[in-house]
């Protein structure tokens, strides 16, 4: 590859990249280059086999960042999962595949985005999907119910409704209804306020994770128009020498493969797929973004882009975890640790059968006025007056007020959820605690959805082998805290709700029957954290935006960013499902812009 010329080079083959990818060259007139700075995935079992998290914390799958200290989370340096590797964060995820509600994707469009929205966004997600209904085996022990004109048909990620879970769903969604709360149909359709069981990215004839190295790249992978190079770290774009006022050209990339720097040409444009971290970074390097941050790392000012790296908005979440009654036979992930349970799963796991085919598959969001405490009502009304305070505060970046309205919009609308919890199959615990053998648990895992907190993301010297320095500014809002502390409160009278009261035995094992006051949920809230948005958000220039609705970098003529890094405001939603969504809008806009005119 080396001083080669393709017609498009894309820096990064993780979810969106990959997919991208595919889609361009299924043109033969067009090249494209894919540059990964992991490894080949493929086949490889650590990535294909569902083992839950075997793969993150593991630096041949996982950029295992950190972030700095956080100033209001008691000076942790929390670690950050990122995929290194084809296929990026599809391939070490935990399987979800989950839509974030309507009115979190028309958002983009109030803020200044044509055509994104719920529509356009459903349109272009079933593109990358092909639904496979449950089999008899999971339908008959819980029925499960959806809408097939909600999910693509023959789309090259493949996904399913998994068994093995159903001892778990069936209690919690009883107990759920028992508190008032709706089962969904089909989570799909841009609703998700209420219980349902969510499908998984496995592909049900081979029970392995479909993602996209599997599912985009893997059957397309001999065309003699794409080229995909792994263990390629990128480490700026290149431009050719800007004249006046011109709009800067990208003609290529640098990227070091095995310890050698090497540079690849781009002839029709430069694409960023490398994430919400590296995205800043790589621009920085290349010259554009804050002027400060540039003199800082001594790079020379190319274009002044002050968005580059701000706007950071990261899920955080906690986990709760129950011992489940011994007299009932869940069949939980913690039966994986028992050497001979877990040599049997993989005996069954070759047959298409077992444990091994698990995920999680109970999902819960809910609008925080939909729990009827005089806590929630304070809490709520907390967000209000932090949204008012932080669009008062002075200093505040150009559109962040417009972000904070559609927030505070949310807060108030009872589409858009800001409470989540998953019913996880097994402990889930930082690795602080191992379950005992033989015992089964569910952990419940809140998460926080629309942080109001904003964090940055800055490369920290102009050598693109250092990390960049992250912080998320976990808590610098107050309300951020206050509503997970309400996160807790709403589980603890779930689990004491019936059916579900009755099928767990013992005490809380974490955060424990010592964690009451108030005082006490937030301190062991600021020991757990989770997808980052953000960092070169989709939004009106001169209101911090780095990209236009074409994805295309203010400032330049050639250059996209194509990821979850685009989307200005988080969303109630796992994000997996979103990047691909990402991608193949972002292959009909380039494609478009290069068809010839007629």
């Amino acid at each position: 590859m080396i001083n080669q010329t393709f017609d498009f080079v894309i820096a990064g083959g993780g979810t969106a990249g990959l997919a991208l990818a595919v889609r361009l060259t299924e043109d033969p007139s067009i090249t494209v280059a894919v540059l990964e700075a992991g490894g080949n995935t493929i086949d490889d079992p650590n990535v294909a086999i569902p083992q839950f998290g075997i793969a993150i914390g593991n630096p041949n799958y996982d950029w295992t960042f950190f972030t700095k200290q956080q100033q209001y989370a008691n000076g942790k340096e929390v670690m950050w999962s990122r995929g290194k590797g084809l296929g990026g964060s599809s391939a070490i995820n935990h399987y979800a595949w989950i839509k974030p509600p309507a009115g979190d994707i028309d958002a983009l469009e109030k803020l200044g985005n044509p055509g994104w929205n719920w529509a356009d966004y459903h349109r272009h997600s079933s593109k990358s999907e092909k639904f496979i209904p449950p089999t008899e085996e999971v339908t008959d022990l819980f029925p499960h119910t959806y809408d097939l004109g909600a999910r693509g048909p023959s789309g090259p990620i493949h996904y399913t409704i998994t068994p093995h879970a159903h001892t778990i769903d069936a209690v919690v969604q009883e107990t759920y209804k028992n508190l008032g709360l709706r089962v969904i149909e089909d989570p799909y359709k841009g609703d998700i306020t209420g219980t349902w069981v969510a499908s998984s990215n496995m592909d049900p004839e081979t029970w392995t994770r479909s993602y996209s190295a599997s599912a985009y790249l893997k059957p397309n992978k001999d065309r003699a128009n794409l080229t995909v190079l792994p263990h390629a770290l990128v480490s700026r774009v290149i431009f050719s020498e800007k004249i006046g006022d011109d709009d800067l050209v990208a003609t290529g990339v640098e990227f070091t493969h095995h310890g050698q720097k090497r540079i690849v040409n781009a002839r029709k444009e430069v694409i960023l797929s490398t994430g919400t971290v590296m995205n800043p970074q790589i621009l920085e390097l290349s010259g554009v973004g804050r002027r400060d941050i540039l003199d800082k790392i001594g790079v020379d000012v190319k274009l002044e882009l002050p968005g580059v790296g701000e706007n950071l908005q990261e899920h955080l979440f906690f986990a709760a975890t129950y011992e489940l009654d011994p007299s009932v036979n869940h069949q939980t992930v913690d039966l994986l640790r028992v050497p001979e349970y877990a040599k049997e799963a993989w005996r069954l796991f070759a047959e298409g059968k077992g444990l091994m085919r698990t995920s999680i598959t109970n999902f819960t969001y809910l609008p925080l006025s939909s729990i009827k405490t005089a806590s929630a009502a304070r809490t709520a009304a907390m967000i209000a007056k932090d949204i008012e305070d932080y669009k008062n505060q002075a200093g505040i970046p150009p559109g962040l007020s417009e972000q904070l309205d559609i927030q505070l919009e949310g807060l108030r609308n009872d589409a858009i959820p800001e409470v989540e919890v998953a019913a996880f199959p097994g402990m889930f615990s930082d690795k602080t605690m191992t379950p005992e053998p033989g015992k089964t648990y569910t952990s419940f895992l809140a998460i926080l959805n629309h942080p109001v907190s904003r964090g940055t993301v800055h490369a920290e010297s102009n050598d693109p082998e250092d990390y960049p320095e992250i912080d998320p500014h976990y808590f610098e809002r107050d309300s951020d805290l206050e509503l997970l502390v309400e996160h807790l409160k709403y589980v603890r009278t779930l689990v004491q709700t019936e059916p579900l009261k009755s099928g767990i035995v013992g005490v809380e094992i974490e955060p424990g029957p010592e964690c009451q006051t108030d005082e006490q949920i937030r301190d062991f809230m600021k020991r757990e954290f989770q997808n980052g948005v953000g960092t070169c958000s989709m939004l009106p220039r001169e209101k911090q935006g780095v990209v236009d609705p074409k994805l295309q970098v203010y400032g330049t003529k050639n250059l996209r960013i194509v990821d979850i890094s685009i989307f200005p405001l988080q969303i109630a939603a796992h994000t997996q499902a979103t990047a691909y969504m990402i991608a193949e809008k972002a292959a009909d806009i380039i494609s478009a812009a290069h068809r010839p005119s007629p």
